[in-house]
């Protein structure tokens, strides 16, 4: 295969016979994107910037084939001056304004301090930040969280208490509805309970002043003495038995009501009596009468049978009046009111 051109076709030099390589423009272009230094193991780096370069766009730039595909050439390299030590580098002064390339060297420098490289950082860095933001997310989302469910239990709450309110006021005005059905029913019976009782108030008036026109008094012009059931040693039953009107002697006495005379005569301590028959079977005894008008047969109310007087066991002139019902005495006084008579 013929040489590139420039280089001339000769024998494999020996040891040390190598000529001088003098690179080309094109040869040492500057090569793109970033170089990593990285630390030597067992002894101090040089620097491998300019070395690396130097020969990377050598190889790169030329299309030289490999060692095994060409024939050995002779080359011959500048010779370049003694380096410091990383550490040296690392130690020295980036501030000689070279911009982007002494970043560059800087990083380099904190990395191999660190012994971690500017990539490794970055992506230290860039893992760092992923995990811090995957932090605040986690923090941001447990924040809303929390937010949400208090909002969730403050609106349940909300309602809870509308409710209970709502329920409170349909309570209230349910107990209302049923107090004022109750007032109403109470106001309702007591006014058909008054009306009843006039209705019959009015009733019983009328039925008593009916009564009254077929009632009447049996004297005039009387004192009531003695009551019924009185005590007293006098009687020989141990109370008095009537009602006593005390009247002068001669006093007209008179049939309370229509009936009948079944009995007239002496009657022992009750002196002249007269026994009038009702027509409901009730008896009225009329006793210690001076004289006797009529002694049988039907009268009417207000009929003058007889006159007042003190025969038999008395201590003055008066009408001992007896009610007689299925042969048992009751109050006079209280029959004659139910008559509707005002005695």
């Amino acid at each position: 295969m013929p040489a590139p051109e420039g280089i001339e076709n000769q024998e494999p030099p020996t040891a040390g016979a190598w000529g001088e390589w003098n690179p080309t423009e094109d040869s040492v272009r500057p090569v793109r994107g970033k170089h990593r230094v990285a630390r030597q193991r067992g002894g101090l780096a040089r620097s491998s910037t300019v070395l690396g370069v130097g020969v990377i766009a050598a190889v790169g730039a030329s299309g030289i084939a490999t060692a095994q595909d060409r024939p050995q050439v002779a080359i011959s390299l500048p010779a370049l001056p003694d380096l410091p030590s990383l550490p040296e580098v690392m130690d020295g002064d980036f501030s000689g304004g070279g911009g982007a390339a002494d970043d560059t060297r800087r990083a380099a420098a904190e990395g191999a301090k660190t012994g971690i490289i500017p990539q490794q950082a970055d992506r230290r860095a860039d893992a760092g930040e992923v995990l811090r933001n995957r932090i605040l997310q986690q923090a941001e989302s447990q924040q809303d969280a929390a937010e949400a469910k208090a909002q969730a239990q403050a609106e349940q709450a909300a309602r809870d208490a509308a409710a209970q309110e709502a329920k409170a006021k349909l309570d209230a005005a349910q107990k209302a509805v049923e107090d004022a059905k109750a007032a109403a029913e109470a106001k309702a019976a007591a006014e058909a309970k008054a009306a009843e009782e006039a209705a019959a108030a009015k009733a019983e008036q009328e039925r008593l002043a009916k009564l009254a026109g077929s009632y009447s008094l049996p004297t005039s012009a009387y004192t009531l003495t003695s009551h019924y059931g009185v005590a007293g040693s006098m009687w020989s039953s141990g109370y008095h038995t009537g009602l006593d009107f005390a009247a002068p002697t001669g006093t007209p006495v008179k049939a309370v009501a229509a009936g009948k005379i079944t009995s007239a005569g002496w009657s022992g301590a009750y002196g002249y009596r007269i026994v009038l028959e009702l027509e409901d079977g009730t008896e009225v005894w009329y006793c210690h009468l001076s004289s006797m008008s009529v002694t049988s047969g039907s009268v009417g109310a207000g009929d003058t049978i007889g006159r007042v007087g003190a025969t038999g066991n008395v201590t003055g002139p008066h009408l001992h009046l007896e009610v007689r019902k299925g042969g048992s005495t009751v109050d006079p006084l209280a029959w004659l009111e139910s008559k509707g008579l005002n005695v």
